[in-house]
């Protein structure tokens, strides 16, 4: 008997559909805003101790790039989740469960969630 399973798969030769790549991301941004808070709750636990502490929290974000660019992905991350959050529920009251509906949500989800981390980026510079 022949076996005509592959021996070596490669991943990255895989297509993989639209609703995958929003699925993979939705959960890549859940883990990254899990852990993006503690960055956050750190920066309002220092900027809480006195108004001088205050004040260096809130100089250090006006001229680190390095802080901003982290702001920027904890927040960005958040978008991401928030808005295939809200494809998830729409999906929950029966809209958009077919095939072609889930393409429809995902390609949505991901050029919303593009246009406001865009925006979003704009606000924090």
């Amino acid at each position: 008997m022949k076996d005509n399973r592959p021996v070596n798969l490669d991943i990255s030769t895989i297509k993989l559909p639209i609703t995958a790549y929003a699925s993979i991301l939705h959960r890549i941004s859940g883990v990254a805003v899990f852990v993006g808070i503690a960055v956050l709750l750190c920066l309002l636990d220092s900027s809480l101790q006195s108004a001088e502490s205050f004040d260096s929290v809130k100089s250090s974000l006006t001229d680190s790039f390095l802080l901003k660019a982290v702001v920027w992905l904890v927040v960005s991350g958040l978008i991401y989740h928030t808005t295939a959050g809200v494809k998830h529920l729409i999906m929950d009251l029966g809209i958009g469960e077919t095939l072609e509906g889930g393409k429809k949500g995902a390609t949505i989800t991901l050029a919303s969630a593009a246009i406001l981390i865009v925006l979003a980026g704009v606000w924090i510079w």
